[in-house]
């Protein structure tokens, strides 16, 4: 399964994930996005975002484990799971050029904005590696 995690750079970047060679993902409190965070299972694959002023697609991880129940929540009901860094993009993926795709239409990245775990399908992974090839637009000469 593929999916994309999200995380304000200030709190959390990719950047110091590859310095700690990898982190527990905790701290998701949306129901939906624990929903998905408890599906995550190893070896999936992630799309690591970075939120706040950048909004882009930086970097991949992978899960080192299968999630398991928080050992910070007594109630058991919270879900982590363990990550390592996989690689940083070649460039950075915008939210903007994804809005922009129409690949991404159906995407919950572009129609849940504030959901912090989610699946990703093939075809949109797919895509997220296209363009991480390709020179944007403005970029060009």
């Amino acid at each position: 399964m593929n999916w994309l995690f999200k995380e304000e750079p200030t709190h959390y970047s990719y950047d110091t994930l590859v310095t700690e060679g990898g982190t527990t993902w905790s701290g998701v409190k949306n129901p939906l996005a624990q929903k998905h965070l408890r599906s995550v299972q190893k070896g999936d694959r992630i799309l690591f975002y970075h939120t706040g002023t950048e909004k882009a697609i930086v970097g991949l991880a992978k899960a080192s484990g299968d999630s398991y129940p928080d050992p910070a929540d007594p109630t058991r009901k919270s879900y982590v799971v363990d990550i390592v860094p996989d690689r940083l993009l070649e460039r950075r993926i915008p939210l903007s050029e994804i809005k922009a795709n129409g690949v991404f239409a159906g995407f919950a990245l572009v129609r849940l904005p504030r959901l912090s775990v989610m699946p990703v399908g093939d075809a949109e992974w797919k895509e997220i590696e296209r363009l991480e090839k390709v020179t944007p637009i403005s970029d060009q000469k």
